[in-house]
C-alpha cells in the first residue's frame, strides 16, 4: 500500500509531522517540495481529497456514526 506522509528537514534529518508505525527496513521514496511550489501542490492535493471525501454517497457512513 503506498501512503503520504507530510514531514520537514530538520537540522538534515526528515522528522514526520504526524506519529506513524513505519516497520524498520521500510523501503521509502523522499520527494522534495520546493518552498514555492509546496502551497501549489497542497492545493490540487487538496482538491482531490476534497472530491473523493465530499460526495453525497458517503453520507450513508455519517448516519452509521452518529448511532
Amino acid at each position: 500500500m503506498i501512503k503520504t506522509l507530510w514531514a520537514t528537514v530538520r537540522q538534515g534529518k526528515i522528522e514526520l509531522l504526524e506519529p506513524t508505525e513505519i516497520p524498520e527496513g521500510t523501503k521509502i521514496l523522499v520527494t522534495l517540495l520546493p518552498d514555492d511550489e509546496a502551497d501549489f501542490w497542497f492545493q490540487a492535493s487538496q482538491a482531490s481529497l476534497d472530491k473523493v471525501w465530499d460526495n453525497t454517497e458517503d453520507d450513508v457512513y455519517v448516519q452509521l456514526l452518529q448511532k
